[in-house]
């Protein structure tokens, strides 16, 4: 078993209220054996990335059906804008992606270096500075010495420590690359989902009121699961958080529907 697995049956024991599954996932001979034995589940850092990138494909592309549904073009204009707007937003949002996350491990790493810089070259300052973070956390002065004294015994794990205790950071593991190649994936698989019946309509005559319908009900259906999905990230109840994104994707096709209809009627 996983870390990752072993922490999701305890957040589910305390959500239901089970002690006994809580205990279960608490007892001190499991615990250590999950964090002896080697695993994976290197798929769920990117979590994240899959749901949101999934979200915003579905949103944005159906939110450009909806717009020329409403203005009363062809299916080939959906198509045409459906696959523009699909393949140019996903790549923009895994550049996001990828730059926000290498961002964050380059400005990760140069924090990282000034600790270790100022823990060689002042280490009585930073020792003090330790000193006083734990006592402001409420421990005393005794203990706070001696967690210093612990810390500081080894240099990685003195660095590590002003880094999470002074600055707040925990170094991102994942890689840019794989975090934006996640969002790009998740963006078009799910956002090509309001497109599927009008390229079937390549195949198939299918008429525009019946194509936009059955795009409305996939699209909701979609919006619905990744939202319940979202529960993975966030720890909320799956059905409120379905009908949540549901709603914010139902509220952007509408203002794309009616700004199609309003420039509709402009344009004669």
């Amino acid at each position: 078993m996983s870390i990752s697995k072993r922490l999701e049956e305890a957040r589910r024991a305390f959500r239901k209220g089970d002690s006994q599954a809580s205990a279960q996932a608490h007892d001190p001979a499991r615990i250590a054996h999950v964090h002896r034995e080697k695993h994976g589940g290197e798929g769920s850092q990117y979590l994240g990335e899959m749901v949101y990138g999934g979200l915003d494909g579905i949103i944005t592309t159906f939110a450009v059906v909806s717009g020329v549904a409403g203005a009363e073009l062809g299916s080939k204009v959906v198509l045409i804008l459906g696959l523009a707007n699909l393949f140019a937003d996903g790549f923009s949002m895994a550049v996001g992606a990828y730059l926000s996350a290498k961002s964050e491990q380059e400005y990760y790493e140069r924090e990282r270096q000034r600790e270790a810089w100022e823990v060689e070259h002042f280490p009585e300052g930073e020792r003090a500075e330790l000193f006083h973070i734990y006592r402001g956390q409420g421990y005393s002065e005794e203990d706070a010495r001696q967690m210093v004294a612990i810390k500081s015994a080894d240099p990685k794990r003195w660095v590590d420590a002003m880094m999470l205790e002074e600055l707040g950071m925990l170094k991102d593991e994942r890689s840019p690359l794989r975090a934006a190649l996640a969002t790009l994936l998740a963006f078009i698989v799910a956002g090509s989902v309001p497109m599927l019946i009008y390229l079937l309509g390549l195949l198939v005559p299918v008429s525009r009121q019946v194509a936009f319908s059955v795009s409305l009900g996939l699209s909701g259906l979609a919006l619905f699961g990744l939202g319940a999905a979202k529960v993975l990230v966030t720890e909320r109840t799956a059905w409120k958080s379905g009908l949540e994104m549901l709603l914010v994707g139902g509220l952007a096709a509408g203002v794309a529907y009616l700004v199609g209809a309003l420039l509709k009627g402009i344009g004669g």
